[in-house]
């Protein structure tokens, strides 16, 4: 029985696509199966441990106060994105749909602000951080975070509000609405992809930071899952790699669950920010 060409079709599709699938997985396949071998073996030459440790990831969540970490990294990302979207839905709307005085000079600003890397301001935000008295705080944290969240947030969200037809909050507004009732019952519900697609990339960006966390906290009960990662292999004689691979694998399921529970809000949001 011959193929038919849509199954022709997804066969070569799966075969082009294979190497980036390999490529993009290898890392993943290393991180596990080093985090599942016997410490003897790490350092062997050898792919396949000869007996699994599934134990490592409970004797690793022990051992390095992974617990905590976690904890604070889930809290740093989740409050400074809802900072951030708060902050930066009221102006990408103002921006999409409203005409002032140094408004291009604004979105030329939130532009130029995305090139700057957090280690340029490292040394300002910090003596910043030590006058408020917020040093080794995780809410130092997310205020930076938000604060570099925002301007972000705006760039995204603006190109995404524009695309939404103002004819909709005028037909609100015919049936009686309040310009507050259509934005709340009928833009932004037009708008929930483009805000969980921002969301999600602020989240990330929050939760994969490293240079502002490591400058400003400076205890393990304050540590994020980066800087709680780094400490195990920082300053070490003997490192134990196990523990560092299993700690960065399951600092990785967290990201991976949002991205397949928000998978069909990414599409829609991408989508629809690709169409003007």
């Amino acid at each position: 029985m011959s193929l038919s060409r849509k199954a022709k079709r997804s066969i070569w599709s799966w075969v082009a696509l294979s190497p980036l699938i390999v490529l993009v997985l290898f890392p993943f396949a290393v991180m596990i199966l080093t985090a599942l071998k016997p410490p003897s073996e790490v350092l062997r030459q050898t792919w396949i441990p000869s007996e699994f440790h599934w134990r490592n990831f409970i004797t690793m969540w022990g051992a390095t106060n992974f617990g905590k970490a976690l904890w604070n990294s889930v809290y740093v990302s989740t409050l400074s994105t809802i900072i951030a979207l708060i902050a930066a839905i009221p102006a990408a709307y103002a921006m999409s749909r409203y005409r002032f005085r140094g408004k291009g000079a604004f979105q030329q600003f939130l532009l130029v602000s995305q090139m700057l890397s957090p280690i340029v301001l490292v040394i300002g935000l910090f003596r910043l951080v030590v006058w408020l008295g917020l040093v080794d705080s995780t809410n130092s944290v997310v205020i930076v975070y938000a604060a570099f969240g925002i301007a972000f947030s705006v760039w995204m969200l603006q190109s995404y509000f524009a695309t939404i037809p103002r004819d909709l909050e005028e037909a609100a507004w015919i049936e009686g609405a309040t310009p507050w009732q259509a934005l709340i019952r009928v833009f932004l519900p037009l708008a929930l992809p483009a805000m969980v697609v921002t969301a999600l990339f602020t989240f990330i960006n929050a939760w994969n930071e490293f240079v502002i966390a490591l400058t400003m906290l400076r205890t393990q009960d304050s540590y994020t899952l980066p800087i709680q990662i780094f400490s195990l292999v920082a300053g070490r004689y003997t490192v134990e790699w196990h523990h560092v691979m299993a700690a960065t694998f399951v600092a990785t399921i967290p990201v991976a669950i949002i991205f397949a529970w928000l998978q069909r809000y990414l599409v829609r949001g991408l989508a629809l920010g690709a169409v003007k």
